[in-house]
C-alpha cells in the first residue's frame, strides 16, 4: 500500500507540470492571435498585382474574382493553404528544437501565418475588408472555421466596432485550446522538433481547408448576384465555363 502511495504520489507533480504548460500555451497562443490580428495585413492591391502576374488572371479588382469559375480559383487557394502549412511546418521545426522555450516564439509566428493565409483566402474568393463590415465577414469566416458560432440573433444587435473584438477574441480562445491540445508533445525538449513540424503543418492545413470551404461558399451564393444583367461589370470577359487550361496557372503553391 505505502508503494502504491508513493507511485501516486510521484505522478502529481509530472501532472501538475503538464497542466501548467498547457496553461501557459494556450495563454500565449491567444495574446499571440490579437496582437498579430492587430500587425499582421496582407497588402490587398500589391497582392492583387502579385497574383495576377503570376497566374495571368485578367481582372483589374477583387470583385471581379466572381467572374472567375472555381476551377480557376481553387488551385489557388489549395496553393496558399499548402504554402502556408509548409512554411509553419519549417517554423515548427526550428523552433520547435527548444520545446517549452521557443512555444511563446513560435505562437506568434503561427498567429500571424494563420491570419495571412485566412486574408489571402479571403482575397482570392472575391472578399476585401477594406471597411469594418468586410474585416467582419473575415473574422466571421474565421470563426466558422472555428466552429464558433454566436447565433444569428447576437451578431444582427451588435455593431461592426464592437462584433470584431469579440469574433477575434473568440477565434483565439478556440486557436489556443486546439493548440494546447495539439502540442503538448512539445514539453519534451529536443525529439520533439519533427513532432512540433507535423504539428504546426497539419493544424494550418486543416483550418486552412475549413476557411476554404467558407469562403468557396459565399463565393458561389455572391457570384449569382454578382453575375446579374444589373450588376455583371462589362470590363472583362466572363471566364465562367471556359477550359481552365485557357488560363495558364503555375504549380500550386507558387503564391504564398
Amino acid at each position: 500500500m505505502a508503494g502504491r502511495g508513493t507511485a501516486a504520489s510521484g505522478k502529481m507533480p509530472q501532472t501538475s507540470k503538464r497542466a501548467w504548460a498547457l496553461r501557459m500555451l494556450q495563454s500565449s497562443t491567444r495574446a499571440a492571435f490579437q496582437k498579430a490580428y492587430k500587425q499582421v495585413q496582407v497588402d490587398p492591391r500589391d497582392y492583387l498585382a502579385q497574383v495576377c502576374r503570376l497566374h495571368r488572371l485578367p481582372i483589374r479588382s477583387w470583385d471581379q474574382m466572381f467572374l472567375l469559375g472555381e476551377e480557376v480559383i481553387t488551385p489557388i487557394a489549395n496553393g496558399i493553404i499548402s504554402s502556408s502549412a509548409k512554411t509553419a511546418g519549417l517554423e515548427g521545426a526550428g523552433l520547435g528544437i527548444g520545446g517549452m522555450l521557443t512555444i511563446v516564439p513560435d505562437a506568434g509566428i503561427l498567429a500571424a501565418i494563420t491570419i495571412r493565409m485566412l486574408q489571402k483566402l479571403s482575397l482570392i474568393h472575391g472578399f476585401e475588408y477594406a471597411t469594418e463590415d468586410e474585416t467582419t465577414n473575415l473574422w466571421l469566416a474565421a470563426a466558422t472555421a472555428a466552429g464558433v458560432d454566436f447565433g444569428r440573433d447576437f451578431l444582427e444587435k451588435q455593431a461592426a466596432e464592437r462584433l470584431i473584438p469579440r469574433l477575434v477574441d473568440a477565434v483565439a480562445v478556440k486557436v489556443g485550446a486546439e493548440v494546447a491540445e495539439k502540442w503538448s508533445a512539445r514539453l519534451v525538449p529536443v525529439l520533439s522538433a519533427g513532432a512540433a513540424a507535423a504539428l504546426n503543418y497539419y493544424f494550418i492545413r486543416s483550418w486552412g481547408r475549413r476557411a476554404q470551404a467558407h469562403f468557396l461558399q459565399r463565393h458561389r451564393e455572391n457570384a449569382v448576384r454578382f453575375l446579374t444583367p444589373l450588376n455583371a461589370p462589362a470590363a472583362i470577359p466572363s471566364l465562367r465555363g471556359v477550359d481552365p487550361h485557357a488560363i495558364p496557372l503555375l504549380p500550386s503553391g507558387s503564391v504564398s
